[in-house]
């Protein structure tokens, strides 16, 4: 009798469903057992759709005592699960009191906030025969777990699922952000009085608590958001991928037509690159890969999982910025640490959010190197601040157009077409940045966060020993280095890649090396004069 096949657990949050039904589930209890065993009262960042609702559902089954679920065992459609790290361990597999809210819900105004909180607290007490006298979240959540403890004789498990959604989308919004944080402190704050009734408290979201001024009454939360020993909580590495999912990449290689080894570059390329510690383990976002596996196929699948049109919210509320100026920046440990009550600090928005990742940290000045950790990221992002920038909609005609001639210079070669087609764009996109924007700061900015939505191997402002080109192109079959001016010639461009030898740094790359220099004019608000020289 042939297996029947794993099941990837498309949108399922449930560890027993999983389980149960016969999903794939990448085994983290090793991380569990040690975080339950060292200590109390935790607190995990991680960005969206990360795994940190299943982890909650995980941490409710070992605490409900739930151990044929960590167990081998076949389910009823005759799937084979394996048995997990935790139930070959010493853990007693006691039941303990798991008192779990979650906030992950969409929620439209405080009415709903404060009908959640009330409905999660009334089936608790129901459970522990409570009539609630009062209707103070405060007292109720005191009085609960004193009571869950006592009638038990065990401590409390409390879980916190994505307590700062709601916060997060009320930024911009003083008076409900002010709103929903007091409801937080107030249902929150009698934790610093019950140690004693507490076995474990869990608390995940994406920005960092102490920022949010909710649990400033129980600052003894151990944060493991950035440490390297629980890096690897959520998310999956490059070793669990190669062996609990080997036989994935296999299947996903067999339907694509690709190579093994040339399947598992891709998905690399496309999904990999996020470091949550200075360790810097490489870590692949957990949605896409099991989507793509789900799909047979590799696409922008956590990116375009609702995330444009929040991150244009963001946007909207940030400074004005460019994938350069965000893409290699070098902050020191403060930027994560930066109040995230609004958006006027864009590195701590679009790190907690999953857009930005540590690529490098230097020890000896404790200085971090951030950037986009993929290609699904890295492009979804551009074409999120192209719509911002042009505040359009996305899906237009000539954006299309556009990236189809590119895609076409990209196998043809053909420069004077792709112009061409850059100069229709140019003419008929709308924009809202300010008139006195629109110069050689503003095409530079705008043509390169194109090509980046494009998938294009491009670099804005790459050193050279006398200065920065503005773009340089790697394209199969050459080297583009461009460098742009505005009400100037195109000959003035050109001559400044020579003097500042701006080309010399990909001499020994092998491929020809063409220089293009780009004159757009105030008067025609677009291309006047393009010339070129090839080495």
């Amino acid at each position: 009798m042939v297996a029947a096949k794993i099941k990837y657990p498309v949108g399922i949050q449930s560890f027993e469903t999983i389980r149960k039904d016969g999903y794939l589930y990448i085994d983290k209890t090793p991380l569990i057992y040690k975080m339950i065993t060292e200590g109390i009262p935790y607190f995990l960042s991680r960005p969206r759709r990360f795994g940190k609702s299943l982890l909650i559902s995980t941490l409710a089954a070992v605490f409900d005592g739930r151990r044929e679920l960590f167990e081998a065992f076949t389910t009823e459609q005759g799937i084979e699960q394996p048995q997990l790290f935790i139930a070959t361990t010493d853990w007693k597999w006691e039941k303990y009191p798991v008192l779990r809210f979650d906030f992950s819900k969409d929620l439209l105004g405080i009415d709903e906030l404060e009908l959640l909180i009330d409905k999660t607290l009334e089936l608790y007490e129901k459970q522990y025969g409570i009539v609630a006298e009062e209707k103070n979240s405060f007292l109720r959540l005191d009085k609960l777990v004193r009571k869950a403890h006592k009638d038990t004789g065990k401590r409390v498990v409390l879980l916190v699922d994505e307590y700062d959604k709601m916060m997060l989308h009320s930024i911009g919004d003083d008076e409900m952000a002010k709103a929903v944080k007091a409801r937080f402190k107030n249902l929150f704050s009698p934790l610093k009085d019950l140690d004693e009734h507490l076995q474990l408290v869990f608390i995940t979201g994406i920005s960092k608590f102490s920022q949010m001024g909710v649990f400033s009454t129980i600052n003894q939360l151990k944060n493991i958001s950035m440490r390297d020993d629980f890096a690897t909580i959520c998310g999956i590495t490059q070793k669990e991928l190669t062996t609990a999912m080997r036989s994935d990449i296999e299947s996903l290689a067999g339907r694509t037509g690709k190579t093994y080894d040339g399947t598992l570059a891709e998905l690399k390329r496309m999904y990999d690159g996020y470091h949550f510690s200075e360790a810097l383990e490489d870590i692949y976002n957990p949605f896409s890969l099991i989507n793509a596996f789900d799909a047979g196929k590799l696409d922008a699948y956590w990116f375009e999982s609702a995330t444009p049109s929040a991150l244009i919210d963001m946007l909207r509320q940030m400074p004005p910025i460019e994938i350069a100026d965000v893409d290699g920046v070098v902050c020191d440990s403060g930027a994560f640490d930066d109040a995230f009550d609004s958006f006027q600090a864009p590195l701590p928005a679009l790190y907690q959010s999953g857009y930005l990742t540590i690529k490098d940290y230097d020890q000896e000045d404790n200085l971090y190197t951030l950037g986009f950790p993929n290609h699904e990221v890295r492009t979804g992002f551009a074409g999120s601040l192209y719509r911002y920038i042009t505040n359009t909609t996305g899906g237009d005609r000539d954006r299309s157009a556009l990236m189809r001639a590119y895609k076409l210079f990209r196998r043809t070669d053909d420069l004077p077409d792709f112009i061409e087609s850059i100069k229709t764009f140019f003419a008929s996109v709308p924009y809202h940045w300010e008139q006195d924007n629109r110069n050689e700061h503003y095409y530079h900015a705008l043509l390169y966060t194109l090509l980046v939505a494009f998938g294009a191997d491009v670099r804005a402002e790459e050193p050279s020993a006398k200065g920065r080109s503005d773009i340089t192109l790697k394209m199969p079959r050459g080297i583009y280095v461009m460098e742009i001016k505005y009400n100037d010639t195109a000959n003035a461009a050109l001559e400044q890649i020579d003097r500042k030898g701006y080309a010399d740094k990909y001499a020994l790359d092998g491929r020809p090396i063409t220089k293009v220099g780009i004159s757009f004019s105030s008067e025609e608000r677009n291309i006047a004069d393009w010339k070129i020289s090839k080495e």
